[in-house]
């Protein structure tokens, strides 16, 4: 078989290695043994759950409220309602005005108890509120339903050790309001000695653990002890601490409880979605997540002694299931290790006369080349599927996902073969640069104006790599050195600055260093020899896909992936290199792959990615300002046929219009007023100088959000009576889940005055207007579409 043939032999071996690896495993069905996890037994709690949305202060989620207090009464819980009214600022460095989130939530908790009621306890956490619009199959009613099947498991083994809690939030979607409320005022949270929480991001695909408390070494040495199928990684956990992402484990954290969070985010396009379904979710996906928390709520609840804090580690799953972890400091046995096997393997390869010295700045240009190129290449292929940026934009992607990263995995194949291809034949300097050069700026112009900069800037740096290493023929001896000592180089920085992190580049190094000095710097290729290079190329990169995927399916960042190709490239170089650099075959195959990329991209681009399982997003209101005497129909996404025709239905003109109630203008057109009910509003001044606003909505309100501003400092803000930080800069939002009234006091500094715009949002169509046309059978409402928004202005003085 020739080098191309064996090439793509170890990309099928690895890529079906990481198939297997990344497949939700076979659920077990709801009479399997009570000695282990059960997807089936979880599901019937789905089902029970979500078969409508469910979001904070809905009849719906009482609904769901109570069945959850049966089942914990039925396991023997005593469960207890915690209702409090809980409210947080986001940070102004955030937010500059200062916006406030609120809602009246409803936790539920629930004790197991143990042998030792001293001994601090397990707790379960998950949260059983969905966003609006959604049923939560998966977020978060997976979560729970494994809290309560894990729960069941730990009773059927006997009484644990310690007292095991199940803590169901409420209102974590409206900002964490539930777990605020529990860890703020519930005496119940000092007995907690460890967290499980269980969360999703999407609707399948094998779950994650993706977050520790602090010090987690005994944490993660438990975690890969006792979970089936264990899957996590410190490089997702150095990430996840650097993102402004949170879920109810961020408040467990705050009070320095250690403990594991765990979620499975495939399927992306059902997270948040109308078709987050119990028909849609992936039970391979609920096992997965039940699983991986089962075996260390097992071991947390049955042993007299809580996991041992201790410096972070450096650990990741490999091929096979098995976790390896290190100390932190283990990363410089790692370091010197591969840089005695890069010296070794150049020795041997020197000692041969096969390796040229002038081949190693090559080598190392080539590293960088394969990074710049490489994000480069796929920011175009991202760019040609014509999908924008954000969330709601990224949805006909995430239709069609498996496509899409088809088409970036390919990309990222096709430049790892072109630059060695091209440096194995020399002379293709104005080919290479002006390659890279064309491909940035095609991607600029699809990119738009406010990030073109970065991505010429990307692509005219590979131009120029491109120039300098695509001189003379090179050597394959001396650019594997090169490169590795990139790796090197990198893997140096990011021990010193990330140890956590410094493996995802430190492993493949050592990989990629150890068949070099087996194979003589790629000088030796006997079949022995080729036999386990193969096998430890095809098992590296199965691990290096692994995490290509992982920041595809998590973040859209096209250009991140790159790393893949670089460090896939210090394992596979020797594969990767043509075995005869002047034939046609050697640069016809990586223009084969990036031009199969480049059509799957752009079928993505001019086909429609919309069916009955994956229908496309339609967000349409009723805006009615009944001061005013004036209404609109209004649509949040971009007008297709059906929305024209809600928007016209009164016979106005669709325009992009800056209304009351909305971030940004919207495609709209005047409607008919329609009689609805208004909030009552009232401002009043005690003889001691205090201002209360209050706001009282009617009757039927799901959400409100009051956007205030004073034109004098104030001062002793509070709402509903509990003290806040908004209004330090004159102006505040305010969006509160439910129809609570609500009262916000401050002290004026002296006379002034407020202006209050606000939008209550009452489900449903309003009964005076032309109904909804049905909708298509490859649309659905997303978020609250088809419902009222009665909006307003107010202006007071004092």
């Amino acid at each position: 078989m020739g080098r191309l043939g064996l090439l793509l032999a170890c990309l099928a071996a690895a890529f079906g290695l990481f198939y297997v690896q990344a497949a939700s495993p076979r659920p077990e069905r709801a009479d399997a043994s009570p000695a282990i996890f059960s997807a089936g037994r979880a599901m019937a709690d789905v089902a029970a759950m979500a078969p409508v949305p469910h979001p904070t202060g809905s009849a719906a989620n009482a609904r769901v409220r109570d069945h959850l207090v049966g089942r914990m009464t039925a396991l023997g819980l005593s469960p207890q309602v915690q209702r409090a009214e809980s409210h947080w600022v986001w940070p102004r460095h955030i937010h500059k005005d200062g916006q406030v989130f609120g809602a009246t939530v409803e936790n539920i908790i629930g004790v197991l108890p143990g042998k030792d009621r001293t001994l601090p306890a397990l707790a379960l956490m998950a949260h059983y509120d969905s966003v609006p619009g959604s049923p939560g199959a998966a977020d978060d009613t997976a979560g729970v339903a494994s809290a309560l099947e894990t729960l069941r498991g730990i009773k059927a083994r006997g009484t644990p050790a310690r007292d095991v809690m199940l803590v169901f939030t409420d209102g974590e979607e409206a900002g964490l309001l539930g777990a605020r409320a529990f860890y703020g005022e519930n005496p119940l949270w000092a007995h907690i000695g460890f967290v499980i929480n269980l969360e999703t991001r999407g609707g399948g695909g094998r779950a994650t653990m993706f977050q520790t408390g602090r010090d987690n070494a005994g944490s993660v040495r438990l975690f890969a002890a006792s979970a089936r199928r264990p899957d996590s990684n410190s490089l997702t956990v150095q990430v996840y601490k650097m993102m402004p992402n949170d879920t109810d484990f961020t408040v467990s954290n705050g009070r320095a409880i250690p403990g594991l969070n765990l979620a499975f985010l495939g399927r992306q396009f059902d997270y948040h979605s109308p078709s987050s379904t119990v028909a849609n979710l992936d039970q391979g996906a609920l096992q997965s997540l039940g699983e991986q928390a089962f075996g260390p709520a097992m071991a947390v609840a049955f042993d007299p002694a809580l996991p041992k804090p201790g410096p972070d580690l450096v650990y990741s799953e490999v091929p096979g299931g098995v976790v390896l972890a290190y100390p932190a400091w283990g990363g410089w046995i790692v370091l010197v290790l591969a840089a005695g096997l890069t010296a070794l393997g150049a020795w041997r390869a020197r000692q041969g006369k096969a390796l040229a010295w002038r081949d190693l700045w090559r080598g190392l240009g080539a590293g960088l080349l394969l990074l710049l190129g490489g994000m480069t290449a796929l920011e175009l292929t991202r760019r040609l599927t014509g999908v924008g940026d954000d969330w709601m934009a990224y949805r006909p992607l995430l239709a069609r996902f498996p496509l899409f990263e088809a088409a970036m995995g390919l990309t990222l194949a096709g430049v790892a073969m072109l630059v060695p291809a091209a440096m194995a034949r020399g002379r293709r300097r104005l080919f290479g640069a002006g390659f890279f050069l064309v491909a940035g700026l095609v991607a600029a112009a699809l990119t738009g104006f406010a990030t073109w900069p970065v991505t010429l800037g990307v692509a005219a740096a590979a131009a120029v790599l491109a120039f300098l290493v695509f001189g003379r023929d090179a050597s394959l001896c001396g650019t594997w050195t090169g490169l590795l000592l990139t790796g090197l180089g990198v893997a140096l920085a990011l021990q010193i600055a990330l140890p956590t992190a410094a493996f995802i580049v430190a492993w493949p190094l050592l990989v990629g260093a150890a068949l070099s000095a087996l194979m003589a710097g790629g000088r030796q290729r006997g079949p022995v020899v080729a036999a386990l290079a193969w096998l430890a190329t095809a098992a590296s990169l199965a691990w290096i896909l692994g995490y290509a995927h992982q920041l595809m399916q998590g973040l859209d960042l096209p250009a991140a992936p790159a790393l893949s190709i670089w460090t896939g490239a210090m394992v596979a170089w020797p594969l990767l290199w043509p075995s005869a650099p002047n034939s046609r075959l050697a640069f016809a195959a990586p223009a084969g792959v990036l031009a199969l990329a480049a059509a799957i991209a752009l079928f993505l681009r001019f086909t429609s990615p919309w069916d009955a399982r994956h229908p496309r997003a339609e967000e349409v209101y009723y805006v009615v300002d009944p001061a005013a005497g004036k209404a609109w129909r209004a649509s949040t996404e971009p007008p297709d046929a059906w929305t024209r025709a809600v928007l016209t239905a009164d016979g106005g003109a669709v325009a992009a219009l800056d209304l009351p109630g909305f971030w940004r203008p919207v495609a709209a057109a005047p409607a008919r007023a329609v009689a609805v009910a208004a909030p009552v509003i009232s401002l009043d001044k005690t003889p001691d100088g205090l201002v209360t606003l209050r706001f009282a909505p009617p009757a039927g309100v799901t959400d409100q959000e009051l956007r205030l501003s004073v034109n004098v400092p104030v001062s002793q803000v509070t709402l509903n009576g509990q003290p806040t930080e908004i209004l330090q800069g004159r102006s505040a939002m305010l969006s509160w889940r439910g129809g609570d009234t609500l009262t916000l006091s401050f002290l004026p500094s002296g006379p002034g005055a407020l202006t209050l715009g606000y939008r209550d949002d009452m489900a449903g169509w309003p009964a005076g207007a032309r109904p909804l046309p049905p909708m298509p059978a490859d649309a659905m409402g997303f978020n609250r579409s088809g419902s009222t928004l009665v909006v307003g202005q107010r202006s007071f003085a004092w």
